[in-house]
C-alpha cells in the first residue's frame, strides 16, 4: 500500500470509528465495483461488520480525500515548476488536512491577474516596505522620498504602493488566514437588515429585518431563511467580528503577524495598514469563507432532514396487495377514478361529478357502488387535495349503501404529492399511453396505498417535498443524497423480481437503468423468472451484476425455495447444510423457528462463510423474505373537525406526522393545514433533535395550543401537560408532506402510519416565523 493510501485509510478509520484494516478491505471491494448495499449485507466478514451508515460515510470520505490528494499533488507540481518549493512549504502542504488549508498555502503561488501590488513592485517600492519594517523609528514619509520617480510622483503614492504590497502579502499568509478563521468561526456575528423600501414586499421575512446572532450557533433553517431573504434582496447580510471588541481583536491579530513592537512612526504606519488590510481585504475573505461555510452547513443539515424524512416515507407501512380504487378529487373537472388489482394492474376507470357545477351526488355514489361490487374492492385511496374531505364523505355514504352481502372496503386519504409529476412523465406515458393524464394520477394514488415504496420511486424525490428549502440547497448534493436513500430503502425491503417495475429495479444494487429495463423486457418476452439464476440469460447482465443484485430480488413460488429469501445464491450450500441438519424438507423448515432452535451457527462456519453470514442465514430461514417495514396502522381524525376554523385551543386530537424539520414536527390533524409541534413541545424533556422523538408517518396525540386563522398557523403540543404557546417557527418554509387517513364505516376519518401514510399534506405557501 502506498503512503497516500495508508494515510487515507487511517483518516477514514478515525472518522467512522473503525480499524484501518476494515477500511482497506472495504475500499478494495468498492474499487472492484461492489455496491454499498451488497457489501453491507453480504460481506460482513470482510468489513468487520461495518453498517450501512459507516459504509456510506466511508465512501463519501474516500472520494473527498482522494480529491484532496489529487489537489495536493497538483499544487506541489505547480509550486515546484515555479522554483519556489521550500522544505518548509513542502511539509506544510503535506500536513494540510482540508482543501481550505491547501488553498491558503497555494494562494501566494496561484497565477493571478495584474494587481496593484504587482505594479508597486514593478515601480521598485518593495524595498521601501522593507525599510519601514526594518526601521520603525524612522518616519515612513521621509523614507518614501527616496522612491519618488516619474512612475511614482510623490511620497503619498510611494507609501500607497508599499501598503498595497503588504496587504497582498497579508492576504496570502496561510498562517494569518488560519488564525483569523479560527477566531471568526468562534466569535463572528451574523447581522441582517431590511433593505429600504422592501418592508412590505418582504413581510414574510420580517423576523430578519433587524436580526443579529452568532455565526457558530445559527440553526440551519434560520440560515436558509436569511440566505433566501438575501437572495431576494429583502435584507442585506453581514458576517463580522462581535460588536464589543471584535474589531480590535482581529486587527490585533493582523498587527501581531506584521510584528508591530512599539509606538514608533513606522509602527503607527504599520498599525494603520493592519486596519486597512482587514477593512479592504481580509474581512471580505473571512466573509466569503464564513458565508460559504454557513451555506454548506445549512445545506448539509437541510439535506439530512430531507433524506431522513424521505427514508421514513419510503419505508412506511404498505396496505398490501389488495384490489384498490384510487380517487383523485376534483370539483369542476370531476373526480377521477382508477381501479387496480392486487398487483397494481389497471382494471377500470371512471369520472364522477358529485360537486359543483353538476352536483350529481347520487350518480357518483352509484358509480362507486358498482365498481366496488364489480371488482371486489378492499381499499379506497382518496387523494388529499382540494375536496378530499368532501370526497371522503361521499365514499363513506356510498359504502353505507352497499348490500349487506358485500364486504366493506377501507377508505384511506392518501397524499397526492408528486402524482401530477408522475402523470405527465415519460414513464407514465409508456405505461399508460391511452389513458388521460388525470386518470394516471388516480392510478398512482391507488398504487401508493398498496405499496408506497414501489410507487414513490417513480417520482423525483424532490417532488415528494419532505424537506426544508429543498430548492435552495445544492441540487447535485441533494440528488446524490436522495439517490442513496432510495437505493438503501429499496434494497432493505427487496423486490419481487416478477412484479417489479423497471424504475423500482433500477435502484437494486448492481442494476443500472438500462439493465433494469432489460430485465423487464426479457420478463415480458419470456414470462416470469423461475429462478434467480435465470437472470444470467438477460442480455448484458453478467456475473458481476448478478452477484450484486441477486440477494435483493425475490421469486415467490419458484423452483428454488431459497429464491424467496434474502439468502444470497453464493450461500445456498450453507443454507442446505443447515436444512440437512434439521432432517426435514427445506420448504418445511423455512419459516419454522422451532425447527432451527437447537442449531448453533458455529457448526456451519467454513473457510468461505463466517459467523455473521451464517447467523444471517439462520435468521432468514426462520422468517424468509420478511419485510422490515412496520405493520399498517391507522389513527382517528376527529369527527366534525374539517377546517382550521373548527379548531379551539385545548382540543385533544390524533394526527399523523407529515414532516420533521430541525425546529419541530408538522402534524396533519385533518383540517387541510398542518399544525406545528415546536421542538420545545415534543416532550416533557429537552429535545435536541426532533427525529429522536418522532418520524414521518407516526400517529401521535396532540393538543391544540394556538390557532391563528388569518395566518393559517396551528400550534400543537405533545407534552403531557398540554404545553404552552409554541416557540417561533424558525423562519421555515413549510414543506409539502404526504398524509394518509382512514375512514371507518362508523364515520371518523383515520390517519395511517404508512407510506401511504404520512405522506405529504398541503404545504404552507410562505415561511413561518
Amino acid at each position: 500500500m502506498t503512503a497516500v493510501a495508508d494515510r487515507i485509510s487511517r483518516t477514514i478509520a478515525d472518522d467512522i470509528g473503525a480499524r484501518p484494516e476494515q477500511v482497506n478491505a472495504t475500499v478494495a471491494m468498492l474499487d472492484a465495483g461492489d455496491t454499498v448495499p451488497f457489501v453491507a449485507r453480504y460481506r460482513k466478514e470482510a468489513t468487520g461488520g461495518l453498517d450501512d451508515t459507516q459504509l456510506r460515510r466511508l465512501a463519501e470520505r474516500l472520494d473527498y480525500l482522494r480529491d484532496l490528494e489529487k489537489r495536493r499533488a497538483t499544487i506541489l507540481d505547480q509550486v515546484k515548476s515555479q522554483g519556489k518549493l521550500t522544505d518548509t512549504l513542502a511539509r506544510d502542504i503535506a500536513k494540510a488536512d482540508t482543501k481550505a488549508v491547501l488553498e491558503d498555502l497555494y494562494l501566494p503561488y496561484k497565477p493571478k491577474r495584474r494587481t496593484k501590488a504587482m505594479i508597486a513592485r514593478e515601480n521598485g517600492l518593495e524595498p521601501l516596505l522593507q525599510n519601514i519594517l526594518d526601521d520603525r523609528a524612522a518616519d515612513p514619509v521621509v523614507l518614501a522620498e527616496k522612491y519618488v520617480t516619474e512612475a511614482v510622483p510623490g511620497t503619498k503614492e510611494a507609501l500607497t504602493g508599499a501598503r498595497d504590497i503588504l496587504v497582498e502579502q497579508l492576504g496570502e499568509n496561510a498562517t494569518l488566514l488560519g488564525r483569523l478563521r479560527d477566531v471568526m468561526q468562534k466569535e463572528a456575528v451574523i447581522s441582517a437588515r431590511v433593505t429600504a423600501g422592501k418592508e412590505e414586499i418582504g413581510a414574510k421575512f420580517s423576523d430578519y429585518f433587524a436580526h443579529t446572532e452568532k455565526w457558530a450557533t445559527i440553526p440551519s433553517h434560520r440560515a436558509l431563511a436569511i440566505l433566501r431573504a438575501t437572495k431576494e434582496e429583502i435584507v442585506t447580510l453581514d458576517i463580522g467580528p462581535e460588536p464589543e471588541n471584535g474589531l480590535a481583536r482581529v486587527t490585533g491579530i493582523v498587527a501581531a503577524e506584521i510584528g508591530i513592537r512599539g509606538q514608533g512612526l513606522g509602527d503607527i504606519w504599520l498599525q494603520d495598514v493592519a486596519t486597512w488590510a482587514w477593512r479592504v481585504k481580509l474581512s471580505l475573505t473571512m466573509f466569503m469563507d464564513l458565508m460559504a461555510d454557513m451555506r454548506r452547513r445549512a445545506h448539509a443539515a437541510a439535506i439530512d432532514v430531507f433524506a431522513r424524512n424521505l427514508r421514513d416515507l419510503l419505508l412506511a407501512a404498505p396496505a398490501g396487495p389488495r384490489a384498490t380504487l384510487g380517487l383523485d378529487p376534483g370539483i369542476r373537472t370531476g373526480c377521477k377514478i382508477a381501479v387496480v388489482d392486487e398487483t397494481g394492474k389497471l382494471l377500470d376507470t371512471a369520472t364522477i361529478y358529485p360537486f359543483q357545477p353538476r352536483n350529481d351526488l347520487r350518480g357518483a355514489e352509484e358509480t362507486l357502488i358498482q365498481m366496488i361490487q364489480k371488482h371486489g374492492i378492499a381499499l379506497i385511496a382518496v387523494g388529499n387535495g382540494t375536496a378530499s374531505r368532501e370526497s371522503e364523505r361521499l365514499v363513506a355514504d356510498a359504502i353505507k349503501r352497499l348490500p349487506a352481502s358485500v364486504a366493506r372496503p377501507t377508505s384511506v386519504i392518501v397524499s397526492e404529492a408528486g402524482a401530477s409529476v408522475y402523470s405527465a412523465s415519460e414513464l407514465a406515458s409508456l405505461e399508460f399511453p391511452d389513458i388521460d393524464v388525470s386518470i394516471r394520477g388516480a392510478v398512482s394514488i391507488a398504487r401508493r396505498l398498496q405499496d408506497p415504496l414501489a410507487e414513490l420511486v417513480k417520482i423525483d424525490p424532490q417532488a415528494i417535498g419532505v424537506g426544508q428549502y429543498q430548492h435552495d440547497v445544492d441540487q447535485r448534493q441533494l440528488a446524490q443524497s436522495l439517490a442513496v436513500v432510495v437505493e438503501d430503502a429499496v434494497n432493505a425491503v427487496g423486490v419481487d423480481l416478477n412484479m417489479a417495475s423497471a424504475p423500482l429495479l433500477s435502484h437494486i444494487a448492481g442494476l443500472s437503468t438500462s439493465l433494469a429495463q432489460a430485465v423487464v423486457t426479457y420478463r415480458d418476452e419470456n414470462g416470469p423468472f423461475a429462478t434467480r439464476k435465470a437472470l444470467l440469460k438477460v442480455p448484458g447482465l453478467g456475473p458481476k451484476a448478478f452477484e450484486q443484485c441477486a440477494g435483493f430480488l425475490r421469486i415467490t413460488g419458484g423452483t428454488e425455495p431459497l429464491d424467496a429469501s434474502s439468502v444470497h445464491p453464493e450461500a445456498y450450500g450453507v443454507a442446505r447444510k443447515i436444512v440437512q441438519a434439521c432432517g426435514r424438507d427445506i420448504r418445511a423448515i423455512m419459516g419454522d423457528g422451532t425447527a432451527l432452535a437447537g442449531l448453533r451457527a458455529e457448526q456451519f462456519v467454513d473457510d468461505n462463510f463466517g459467523l455473521p453470514t451464517v447467523r444471517d442465514i439462520l435468521t432468514e430461514l426462520e422468517k424468509p423474505g420478511r419485510d422490515p417495514r412496520p405493520t399498517f396502522k391507522t389513527a382517528t381524525f376527529a369527527e366534525g373537525v374539517d377546517s382550521i376554523t373548527d379548531l379551539k385551543a385545548g382540543m385533544s386530537l390524533e394526527g399523523t406526522v407529515t414532516n420533521v424539520a430541525a425546529f419541530g414536527a408538522f402534524v396533519d390533524i385533518g383540517v387541510h393545514q398542518d399544525g406545528l409541534v415546536h421542538v420545545s413541545q415534543l416532550a416533557d424533556k429537552f429535545v435536541k433533535d426532533p427525529h429522536e422523538v418522532v418520524k414521518a408517518g407516526d400517529v401521535v396525540r396532540v393538543r391544540v395550543t394556538e390557532v391563528d386563522v388569518p395566518r393559517k398557523r396551528i400550534g400543537l403540543s405533545m407534552r403531557k401537560d398540554g404545553g404552552g404557546a409554541p416557540a417561533p417557527h424558525g423562519g421555515q418554509d413549510k414543506p409539502k408532506a404526504q398524509h394518509t387517513t382512514k375512514k371507518t364505516s362508523a364515520g371518523p376519518a383515520q390517519s395511517s402510519q404508512g407510506a401511504l401514510g404520512s405522506a405529504l399534506a398541503a404545504a404552507m405557501k410562505r415561511p413561518n416565523k
